[in-house]
């Protein structure tokens, strides 16, 4: 459970923005849509190092 302690003269939507990012943080919502359908393990591997390749190249270009 998530919670946001709502602090003096704070407005809402700055309680709203730090209960976005804590929720984000927690991965609820990513694990829920990876649940969403069964994947083949293959599939996941797959995934993950093209993933990897894509991150490895930005931040190859990010030091030219």
């Amino acid at each position: 459970m998530i919670i946001v302690n709502v602090k003096d003269n704070e407005s809402v939507d700055r309680a709203l923005k730090r209960f976005k990012k804590k929720f984000e943080r927690t991965g609820v919502l990513k694990e829920l849509r990876s649940r969403a359908y069964f994947e083949k393990p293959s599939v996941t591997k797959r995934k993950q190092k093209e993933r990897a390749v894509y991150k490895q190249q930005m931040f190859a270009n990010e030091n030219y």
